[in-house]
């Protein structure tokens, strides 16, 4: 497990986390609603860790939905503040 995944992991499940307006509005375009990304991140596989992104380094992970749809999401870790940030969701093909 990565490092920056896992500090992503324990600020969400200290409930440190913000939903950026993009990935609230991408939610609502699809259909998803917010908390079944934030409360399925425990069960999440990570595909990468993105260590240089800007403005704030990132992970994109895959997980699946109540309904066994199978999404990815970008998070991004908040060093300042120790908060994770979901950025965006997207249906995997």
């Amino acid at each position: 497990m990565g490092t920056l995944f896992k500090k992503i992991q324990v600020a969400i499940s200290n409930e440190r986390y913000l939903v950026s307006s993009h990935a609230d509005e991408r939610c609502e375009e699809r259909g998803i609603s917010d908390w079944q990304i934030i409360a399925g991140f425990s069960d999440s596989e990570l595909l990468r860790e993105r260590p240089a992104s800007k403005p704030n380094p990132s992970v994109v992970v895959r997980q699946e939905l109540a309904d066994g749809t199978e999404v990815e999401a970008i998070w991004a870790y908040l060093a300042d503040s120790g908060r994770a940030m979901l950025v965006t969701v997207y249906f995997t093909e």
